[in-house]
């Protein structure tokens, strides 16, 4: 009995040690700092010392930076979230009559100058672009990221300013975390997009976390629900809840979804688990062969330019 006892303790410390670095990993996951000197890291990128350092202690992650700006004339544009934050945003006009306006979102850790190939090739078809920084993002306001959740916020505001100029042939473009952003806002917030084009979104959440795990040899189940679930205690949401693979079910519009073979952030089965859920008939899905979880304008711009060329004649 006193053995069992002391087991039992000792399997409690465990316990709650192993969970307060688990929500500690979660706090870091979603908080950036500002610190433009540092050069955050793929985990996929460190070595085995720096991997099991932030097993331990988790890593600060700088907050991202426009590194670069449109190289046509261009609007700076400044919405404000409910909780006061306001966001940055460019828009740049195409040529006129345009065609319609495409806005453009970038995925977790990045900004609105990553996605400036793809606004460039957008306008090159006729449309306007709208890009924009979310929160805690580039020169948006905030270190909080709830990777795609609140963002959804994001995309309305984005849509609706875009609405409100005048402008009805709406475009939505989303990579990742962007992506995963636009599927819970259309449903969401009764958007009417005129066709989206969604870039290796994650399935749920759960997902998104154990991929990063795996990505530094740590075991993702159930060490990634646990984290998960700390995540949305810490930022007041139900993140095992967040399935993005769901929010498509109600998507209605004309849908093209991409996804790279060579992706270890987002699995083969979540992708198809997302476009089987698609709720249109019009929808496409092109696999990059050579692409991993980045930019498919950059690096098969061939391809990405037919498909996206043909989705929006």
């Amino acid at each position: 009995m006193r053995l069992l006892k002391r087991a039992g303790k000792i399997f409690l410390v465990f316990f709650l040690i192993s969970n307060v670095i688990l929500a500690f990993h979660a706090w870091k996951f979603t908080h950036f700092y500002d610190d433009a000197h540092h050069a955050n890291k793929r985990p996929e990128q460190m070595n085995g010392w720096e991997k099991a350092r932030i097993i331990l202690f988790g890593v600060n992650l700088s907050k991202s930076v426009n590194s670069n700006r449109p190289a046509a004339p261009y609007k700076t544009v400044y919405l404000q979230t409910k909780s006061g934050l306001r966001l940055e945003g460019w828009f740049i006009e195409g040529p006129q009559p345009a065609k319609g306006t495409v806005i453009l979102f970038h995925g977790y850790g990045a900004s609105k100058s990553s996605p400036l190939p793809e606004a460039a090739y957008f306008r090159q078809l006729g449309y306007n672009t709208f890009l924009l920084d979310f929160r805690a993002h580039g020169n948006s306001e905030g270190h909080v990221c709830s990777i795609g959740y609140k963002e959804a916020e994001d995309v309305k505001l984005a849509y609706d300013y875009v609405y409100s100029c005048g402008y009805r042939h709406i475009i939505l473009w989303g990579m990742s975390m962007g992506a995963t952003a636009i599927l819970k806002a259309v449903p969401q917030y009764r958007l009417q997009p005129e066709k989206v084009i969604l870039e290796a979104p994650f399935a749920t959440l759960t997902d998104a976390v154990k991929s990063r795990m795996w990505a530094v040899h740590m075991p993702g189940t159930p060490l990634a629900q646990l984290v998960t679930f700390w995540g949305g205690v810490e930022q007041g949401f139900w993140a095992p809840g967040f399935k993005p693979a769901e929010y498509a079910k109600d998507i209605h519009v004309p849908a093209l979804l991409c996804w790279g073979r060579k992706d270890i952030r987002v699995m083969e089965h979540e992708t198809r688990s997302v476009f089987a859920n698609l709720g249109t008939a019009q929808k496409q899905l092109v696999i990059f062969e050579q692409c991993g979880h980045q930019s498919f304008c950059r690096n098969e711009a061939a391809k990405w330019k037919a498909a996206v060329g043909r989705f929006l004649q």
